[in-house]
């Protein structure tokens, strides 16, 4: 086995190379593929320290996905708005970082549907397709509306979810490919059914800032899984010493080991070392 110089963990980068999907994991001595140890023991040690992902001071616990206690309460990245961007204050003039809010927010969104544990309605920034879509262990996901801003990529969202799941079923997720779904029939369905709500959306907030992609083609992603677990058993670094064991697969953000899954994003901020 190799050890690996210590690093601190966060959520793996990912590509999409015609429908495979390939994983690189950060590391201090560069990127790690984790494509590449698909069938092979793969461990990681933790340090049992944590660092905030933002200004690297140690903390005892992580907020937000990484981050410590006052980060999480200054960062605009952290405000309940993100998870529910219906909620954004931009306008308010309360944004707690309107610059970051100017050039992560009051931008082009899209709403999609992907098919990850079933059918979903997703929103993400341009320029996280399919960053976004692999991320959350989609197998199939079409663009069906551009919006101006995020805030109204959360109105619409909201909307579609009162007929359709906003969230991905993780568990279900990892145990294996989903049930084929059409979703450019989906879509048409969709525009059916809201079709005025959608216009009273377009009325209230300007053409400009709202456009129905008719044409849009499916993005398929295959995913570099040997075997798909018969029940999922979490792992994390807070409970054990290391995880691994033989890595058979690698679906969303989640290794899945012969002993049981790890969420590699959910361990943001884990000082590690690797062995493999």
């Amino acid at each position: 086995m190799t050890k690996s110089i210590e690093f601190n963990l966060d959520k793996m980068e990912v590509e999409l190379v015609g429908p495979k999907a390939f994983y690189k994991l950060l590391t201090s001595e560069g990127h790690v593929v984790m494509n590449d140890f698909i069938g092979q023991d793969f461990r990681i040690y933790s340090h049992k320290e944590i660092n905030c992902c933002n200004c690297g001071k140690k903390t005892a616990k992580s907020y937000s996905g990484g981050y410590c206690y006052p980060c999480s309460l200054k960062l605009a990245e952290c405000d309940m708005c993100i998870l529910k961007p219906e909620l954004c204050h931009f306008d308010k003039g309360t944004c707690r970082q309107p610059d970051w809010g100017l050039t992560n927010c009051m931008i082009p969104h899209y709403v999609y549907l992907a098919n990850s544990s079933g059918l979903k309605v997703g929103i993400t920034r341009t320029s996280q397709i399919p960053t976004r879509w692999i991320d959350q262990g989609a197998v199939a996901a079409l663009p069906i509306l551009q919006v101006g801003t995020r805030y109204l990529s959360g109105v619409v969202e909201k909307l579609l979810s009162s007929e359709i799941n906003d969230k991905t079923d993780w568990r279900k997720m990892l145990k294996g490919e989903p049930e084929e779904i059409d979703l450019q029939e989906k879509r048409d369905e969709f525009f059916e059914l809201f079709g005025e709500d959608l216009d009273d959306i377009e009325n209230k907030y300007g053409s400009d800032k709202i456009s129905i992609l008719e044409s849009e083609l499916v993005t398929h992603i295959d995913y570099p899984v040997q075997v798909y677990p018969d029940k999922v058993t979490s792992l994390s670094l807070e409970k054990n010493e290391f995880v691994g064991g033989k890595l058979v697969g690698i679906k969303g953000q989640y290794l899945i080991f012969d002993t049981g899954v790890i969420n590699i994003r959910g361990q943001t901020g884990h000082k590690v070392h690797l062995e493999y």
